[in-house]
């Protein structure tokens, strides 16, 4: 594979043990059996590794060489991406940025430590620090980092471009696509600035986070007559800042969506005739098990399970009557159904048909397949 470009390194920097086979044993042990570095040792005891001196491996070792690793990461980086550059395509290079969260064990928080308390992708609070990767369509992974577990999405995308392209200043064409939390006006600004090859611009390929979907009501009005009548997934596109905005609209995902959100509303509207029936019984004088209900306490308690539903733009309580009260915005209602089923990408990508954004866009999903395989497989997570 040419690693041993890796061996030069670690000669060069006068270590006294053979630091490309520990990692070497390490990475093969990550591939196969996955363990700790204590556990690394106990599978050696296992396996044969031609060219590898395992009973001169110790612990101390290991830890050792992963040092080496991070005082020579520059070095170990350039010899890497050495042997990757024949694997680009240096006319047309389109590549996938995505981060995901990488949960750690432990509750300490050390100065200049990755590990911190954030959101992780599954949804809860956890003590993490995360991973972005950048890979070819191919699937070919050809730069990481790892960034603070507390760490926004957005910001990490400009600069990891800008060693990506530092990296392989080979490619003349780059065309990045990335996911819904990478998109920002920040973002749209500062990578327009970034040249390829020292005069092309770098394209980029965004998805547009459906938080943001109520900024394209207008935009996307022309189309709704049309997206109404589709059986199949249609692709249209108009203009947004300059650049265009391809939408794909698929009717079968639309009408899911669409009949999951009313059927939330359902519930909470029951909910809400249960409270009501609870506060009128006890105007009435008639007793009930449990607490005595107030209309305040009835207002806090549904508008808490309107917000847990996703769902107080469209079902409105009114906090500040005295009385327990509420309201479906059916405008807001009609605005959200107008937004079901539709993919929206902002590119400046301008040689491509608009079916052939969303191609590309869709293939985003093999970085996501990637991590499942780091965080199982793999056993990444420390």
């Amino acid at each position: 594979l040419g690693f041993d470009g890796l061996a030069a390194v670690f000669r060069r920097a006068r270590f006294t043990t053979a630091v490309e086979a520990a990692i070497r044993v390490m990475v093969f042990n990550r591939l196969c059996d996955p363990e700790s570095k204590l556990g690394v040792l106990r599978w050696l005891q296992t396996v044969s590794l031609p060219g590898v001196d395992v009973d001169k491996l110790s612990h101390q070792h290991l830890l050792r060489s992963m040092d080496a690793l991070m005082d020579h990461q520059g070095a170990v980086d350039d010899c890497v991406a050495q042997l990757l550059r024949p694997l680009i395509d240096e006319d047309l290079s389109v590549v996938f940025y995505d981060l995901t969260t990488i949960r750690a064990e432990g509750l300490s928080q050390q100065d200049g430590d990755v590990r911190h308390f954030g959101m992780s992708k599954e949804g809860v609070i956890a003590r993490q620090f995360m991973l972005g990767v950048v890979q070819t369509a191919d699937g070919m992974p050809i730069f990481h980092e790892v960034f603070d577990g507390n760490t926004a999405e957005a910001p990490t995308l400009q600069p990891t471009l800008k060693k990506v392209l530092t990296r392989y200043p080979h490619i003349r064409r780059l065309v990045v696509v990335a996911d819904r939390g990478l998109l920002s006006l920040d973002n749209i600004e500062a990578l327009t600035k970034l040249q390829v090859a020292g005069d092309r611009p770098l394209e980029f390929i965004l998805a547009v986070p459906g938080r943001r979907y109520a900024e394209f009501v207008e935009v996307l009005q022309p189309f709704a007559q049309k997206a109404a009548h589709a059986t199949d997934e249609i692709v249209t596109e108009a203009q947004w800042q300059g650049h265009r905005l391809v939408v794909a609209h698929n009717p079968v995902r639309a009408a899911e969506q669409t009949q999951e959100r009313l059927a939330r509303i359902h519930a909470l509207q029951q909910r809400a005739d249960q409270l009501a029936g609870k506060l009128d019984a006890q105007d009435e004088g008639k007793t009930q098990r449990g607490r005595k209900l107030s209309d305040s306490g009835a207002k806090a308690r549904f508008f808490h399970e309107v917000s847990d539903a996703h769902l107080a733009r469209i079902i409105q309580v009114d906090l500040k009557s005295d009385l327990f009260t509420y309201a479906i915005d059916e405008a807001a209602l009609a605005r959200a159904q107008l937004m079901d089923g539709k993919l929206m990408l902002v590119t400046n990508v301008q040689d491509m048909a608009a079916d052939e954004v969303v191609r590309r866009y869709k293939a985003l999903a093999d970085i996501e397949r990637g991590f499942k395989v780091l965080k199982s497989e793999l056993e990444i997570a420390p």
